[in-house]
C-alpha cells in the first residue's frame, strides 16, 4: 500500500486509530503514558512546550508536519488484526512490524554509538531514534535506501504553507526541499531545513550531510534529541527531548509505543522489505483525505408539482427556481507574527567578552519589530555561533532558538568561551523569514594571572658543570584567587636591567639534549602551578637571574647561583 501523509490540524486527534489497539498496549505502554475511557493516549504532565528558555521552537526539528500514527502491535501469542472504523484497513499487524530494515537499522546503532561515545551523558537508546524513524516515515518507507543510505527518491513532508499546516516560508531557495516557496519536512527523520542548516551531521563520513541519507539524519536527530545537556535515561527529559521534535502530545504518545515495542526484541529485514505504516496524523472520519478531497455533490431539486390552470385541463409551467445563494467570499487570512516583521533591531546588549573557559557576563538580546518600529510577540529567533570558536551556548550547542517575548525581545542563552581565544560571531537572524540579520563580535581573551610566587624558598645553587638539585616551581594568582591554565615563558635573561637572553650561564635542555635558555608555550596546571624543568651549569661561575611571565602582568625574577664547592 502506498504511504501517504496527512494533514495535520490543531488539536487534532487519533482515536480511531489509538481505541482498537488501547486496551492491549495497557499492559505494555511506555512510562508516562496514560488511556482515558475513550481510548485517547495521554502523556500524565509532559504537556507540548515551546520554552523559550531552553530553545524550544515550537515547531520542533519537523515544523510539526505531518506523522504516521499506526501503533505497535498487540503482544499476545496470536494477535488479531483490528480494522479501523475509518478507513476499514488493521490498525494493529503482526511480528513483521518488529523488523527494521539492515541498513535503517545500522545507522540508528550508530548514531547511539557516536553520542554515546561525545555525550554519554545523553543516554540515548537507538530504539528512541527507531520510534522517531518509524513514526516520521515508515523507517525510510521500508528501507528504500541505497548501500550508503541514501533513500531512492527524496520523502518529503507536505507545503508548510499555512493551510492546514504551520506556516514556514522558504529558508532554503529550494536546497534540501525542491520549494522556492515555503518549506517542506526533509528526510527519513523529516527536518524542515531551517533546522537541518543548522543541526545536520555527516553521520557515514561522505564529507557530506545530506537529510536523505539515514546515517545523516539519525545522527543529527540523536544531536538534536541530545541538546541542553538532557539525560534521557529520565522519563521526563526524554519527554521533552520529544515533544521538541514535533509539538504534539499524540506524536509523544505514538512514539512512545513505539520506544517500548522495540525494547522488547526487533530484528534485522532486508533493505526494502520493511513494513510500511498506513495511517497518518489527520485519522479523523470528519476529515477526507488531502491527496482526494471529496467533492460535494450537488442536491437534487425536486420538481415543482404542476398547477391546474383555471377553468380546466393542461398545466402550468413550473414556478421559476429562484437563484442559487452565492456563497460569501472568504475572509483573507491575518497575516502570522512572523510575517509581520520588517527588521531586528539590538534590545541593550552589552559588551561580550569573557576570560577563557568561563561565562561571558553580557547575553545578546534582539528585538522583532514591524515596519512602524513595534515589537512582534511570538517570533522565532535563531542565535548562532560563527567563526574558528570552541565557544557555545548554555548547555554546549552553537544554536539556540528563542521565541520573543510580549515586547517582540528575544534574548540567547549566556555564551560560554572555550579555551580558543579571539574574536567569533554571533548573528541573530528570524526563522521563516528572509531578513537581514544582526551580527555581534564576541572576544575570548587567554586566561591571566596577576602575581606569581615560589612555592618553596630553598636557594638556588649548584656547581659549575653541574645540574640544580632543585626544579623551579611557582604558583600563579588571579586577584587572589588559583590562576589554572595560564600561558608563561621562562627566559634566563643577562641582569635585571637587560632581560636579552644570557648566552652562559645555567640553561635547560631540548628534547634533544641541546642547551636552551628561554621556554616558551608553557602553561600552568588546574591548580595554578608550573614546575621547570631541570637546570644545568656551565663553567660560568656568580649568580644568574631566571625570570618568568605570564599573560595579564605577572612576573617573577629568580636568583640562581654557580658557585665552586668548598673545599
Amino acid at each position: 500500500m502506498a504511504a501517504h501523509f496527512g494533514r495535520l490540524r490543531k488539536g487534532a486527534t487519533t482515536t480511531a486509530v489509538a481505541a482498537v489497539a488501547v486496551a492491549a498496549l495497557s499492559a505494555s505502554q511506555a512510562p508516562g503514558v496514560t488511556t482515558d475511557d475513550l481510548g485517547r493516549q495521554s502523556a500524565g504532565s509532559a504537556q507540548p512546550s515551546g520554552d523559550a528558555n531552553t530553545g524550544g521552537e515550537g515547531g520542533g526539528a519537523t515544523g510539526d508536519s505531518p506523522y504516521y500514527t499506526d501503533l505497535p502491535p498487540l503482544k499476545s501469542p496470536n494477535p488479531s488484526p483490528s480494522a479501523s472504523p475509518t478507513t476499514g484497513t488493521t490498525v494493529s499487524v503482526g511480528d513483521g512490524e518488529a523488523g527494521i530494515p539492515a541498513t535503517v537499522l545500522d545507522a540508528y546503532k550508530k548514531a547511539e554509538a557516536e553520542l554515546r561515545a561525545s555525550k554519554p551523558g545523553c543516554n540515548l537508546p537507538w530504539q528512541l531514534l527507531a520510534a522517531i524513524g518509524k513514526v516520521e516515515s515508515g523507517q525510510a518507507r521500508g528501507g528504500r535506501v541505497d548501500a550508503s543510505g541514501t533513500t531512492y527518491s527524496p520523502i518529503l513532508g507536505p507545503k508548510l504553507d499555512g493551510n492546514g499546516f504551520a506556516l514556514i516560508a522558504d529558508t532554503d531557495n529550494g536546497a534540501y526541499d525542491g520549494d522556492p516557496a515555503y518549506d517542506r519536512a526533509v528526510g527519513p527523520m523529516q527536518f524542515i531545513p531551517s533546522t537541518w542548516e543548522w543541526a545536520g551531521r555527516d553521520g557515514n563520513s561522505d564529507g557530506k550531510k545530506d537529510p536523505n541519507n539515514v546515517y545523516d539524519a539519525a545522527l543529527a536527530a540523536g544531536h538534536y534529541l541530545c541538546r541542553f545537556d538532557r539525560d534521557l535515561s529520565v522519563q521526563s527529559q526524554m519527554n521533552a527531548a520529544i515533544l521538541n521534535y514535533n509539538n504534539s502530545t499524540e506524536y509523544l504518545n505514538t512514539v512512545l509505543s513505539w520506544l517500548e515495542y522495540y525494547r522488547k526484541g526487533t530484528h534485522e529485514v532486508p533493505d526494502g522489505t520493511g513494513t510500511l505504516p498506513s495511517h497518518s496524523s489527520n485519522s479523523d472520519p470528519a476529515s477526507p483525505n488531502p491527496s482526494t478531497p471529496a467533492t460535494p455533490s450537488t442536491p437534487s431539486t425536486p420538481s415543482t408539482p404542476s398547477t391546474p390552470k383555471p377553468g380546466g385541463g393542461g398545466s402550468t409551467s413550473p414556478t421559476p427556481k429562484p437563484p442559487a445563494p452565492t456563497s460569501p467570499a472568504p475572509s483573507p487570512t491575518p497575516p502570522t507574527p512572523t510575517q509581520t516583521v520588517d527588521h531586528l533591531e539590538d534590545a541593550d546588549t552589552g559588551k561580550l567578552t569573557a576570560t577563557a573557559g568561563s561565562a561571558f557576563g553580557a547575553k545578546v538580546a534582539v528585538r522583532a519589530e514591524s515596519k512602524a518600529s513595534k515589537g512582534v510577540a511570538k517570533v522565532r529567533v535563531r542565535f548562532t555561533i560563527i567563526g574558528d570558536t570552541d565557544a557555545t551556548f548554555t548547555g554546549g550547542e552553537s544554536v539556540a532558538t528563542v521565541v520573543t517575548g510580549s515586547a517582540g525581545t528575544a534574548t540567547a542563552p549566556a555564551l560560554v568561551a572555550g579555551e580558543k581565544t579571539g574574536d567569533f560571531t554571533v548573528r541573530a537572524t528570524v526563522v521563516g523569514r528572509v531578513l537581514g540579520g544582526l551580527d555581534y563580535t564576541a572576544t575570548v581573551t587567554p586566561r591571566q594571572a596577576d602575581t606569581l610566587t615560589r612555592t618553596g624558598d630553598t636557594p638556588l645553587t649548584c656547581v659549575p658543570g653541574g645540574e640544580f638539585a632543585d626544579q623551579v616551581e611557582l604558583k600563579a594568582t588571579y586577584k587572589g584567587a588559583v590562576a589554572g591554565k595560564v600561558a608563561a615563558t621562562a627566559t634566563l635573561i643577562k641582569s635585571a636591567d637587560d632581560p636579552t637572553e644570557n648566552d652562559k650561564g645555567p640553561y635547560f635542555k631540548d628534547a634533544d639534549g641541546k642547551t636552551i635558555r628561554t621556554l616558551t608555550d608553557l602553561t600552568t596546571d588546574a591548580d595554578g602551578v608550573l614546575k621547570l624543568p631541570k637546570l644545568y651549569a656551565d663553567d660560568a661561575t656568580g649568580t644568574f637571574l631566571l625570570r618568568v611571565n605570564t599573560t595579564g602582568g605577572a612576573v617573577l625574577t629568580v636568583e640562581l647561583k654557580v658557585a665552586a664547592a668548598a673545599s
